[in-house]
């Protein structure tokens, strides 16, 4: 018994079996595809990203088997949306398909309402200690990330039926970058329960989604939002395309820790505590997002000094949007020293993955709010 607790695992390439291999030959058969089609119009950069999508999607795939059931879904009902359209916007209207399903503010709203299901089902299932809800919440919860990455793929075909001056990769204000939010959160939420194999974290990680949600559904109908526009000249660069998802990557990693670490201090009071997973299982879920976050966020700061040398003329302009971000960077960078080189564990860091949070929360809302900068294209 011993010897197999001790025996490595085989290598990652060697666990694969024909379905992945057969998935990687798919991602890349249609890497392939849309290069012949539209590689004329691609630069290099938008190249690399294409190959480089395919490959990264690959491995992610057969490292973590359901996301291959998601990115068929996503691939197979973005392209029925795609064609319905027959390259018409008004269509949208018209077509039933669209009009209820697939256009993209009908997914998105589809995504809002399921992410706020999933929350009150987590929740019941919390709180009946119901397997069945839980399964129920996870399932909702998969499926309202479905639809929000298909309305952000049809959203950026519709840009360019509005005109090819104006499409682009919809993640250039705060209701496209609160879609993609919801969406990464979700996604590393998703996996951190695969992983652990506990639903319990899902009442409290999903509420952070709904507050989004909420915030994303008053954004709509507050301020017609969900209007496509075209971009402001600084957006107009390849870095957007680079820079946005590796910061949310970062802001939903941090949101899940601090999340996570409210279920930890509740836990480790006592409070909830045989409903919750062991406080080992709490900390070390709480470590990884910020670890996860942290890497992100290093990389998103790096190529935003850089797409501001390109932009303005300059690194680092202590503009308030690169000042508060440089706080979250020293904030978890901090953190991560604290737990690895002083090894210090418990209610501390917990508390420190919440508060975290508010300061994140500052520097991506507060700013755009309360203070002006070059960065004001983000405001409220």
């Amino acid at each position: 018994m011993l010897l197999t607790q001790t025996m490595p695992r085989p290598a990652l390439i060697r666990q694969l079996d024909v379905f992945d291999w057969l998935f990687a030959a798919l991602l890349w058969g249609g890497a392939i595809y849309a290069f012949n089609l539209y590689g004329a119009h691609m630069d290099s950069y938008e190249k690399g990203f294409l190959f480089g999508f395919a490959a990264i999607f690959s491995a992610l795939g057969w490292a973590w088997k359901p996301i291959r059931l998601l990115l068929l879904t996503v691939a197979i009902f973005s392209l029925l949306g795609i064609a319905d359209y027959h390259g018409n916007l008004a269509r949208a209207q018209s077509s039933f398909f669209l009009k209820y399903f697939l256009a993209s503010q009908t997914a998105i709203m589809w995504m809002s309402v399921l992410f706020v299901l999933a929350t009150l089902t987590y929740w019941i299932g919390f709180a009946a200690r119901s397997e069945f809800a839980e399964k129920v919440g996870s399932a909702l919860t998969w499926s309202a990330l479905t639809m929000g990455i298909i309305g952000l793929l049809v959203r950026w075909y519709e840009s360019y039926l509005i005109s090819p001056d104006v499409g682009h990769i919809p993640i250039s204000n705060l209701y496209e970058v609160f879609i993609l939010f919801s969406i990464i959160t979700a996604l590393l939420y998703l996996y951190y329960e695969n992983r652990y194999a506990n639903r319990q974290m899902g009442a409290f990680v999903l509420p952070v989604i709904s507050a989004a949600v909420g915030f994303l559904l008053w954004y709509t109908f507050d301020r017609q939002a969900q209007n496509i526009q075209p971009l402001v000249p600084a957006l107009q660069s390849y870095w957007m395309k680079i820079h946005v998802p590796a910061n949310f990557i970062g802001y939903g990693s941090f949101s899940l820790a601090a999340m996570v670490g409210v279920a930890y201090l509740l836990a480790d009071k006592g409070i909830l505590a045989s409903r919750l997973p062991k406080l080992e299982v709490l900390d070390d879920v709480m470590y990884k997002s910020i670890a996860v976050g942290f890497g992100f966020f290093t990389v998103a700061t790096i190529l935003g000094a850089l797409w501001a040398a390109e932009a303005w003329g300059g690194y680092w302009s202590w503009d308030p949007k690169e000042t508060w971000a440089l706080i979250v960077w020293l904030n978890y960078a901090a953190w991560l020293h604290i737990r690895l080189v002083k090894g210090l564990r418990g209610p501390l860091l917990a508390w420190w993955a919440v508060v975290g949070l508010f300061v994140t929360i500052f520097a991506f809302l507060g700013v755009n709010m309360f203070l002006s900068g070059l960065h004001s294209y983000g405001t409220l």
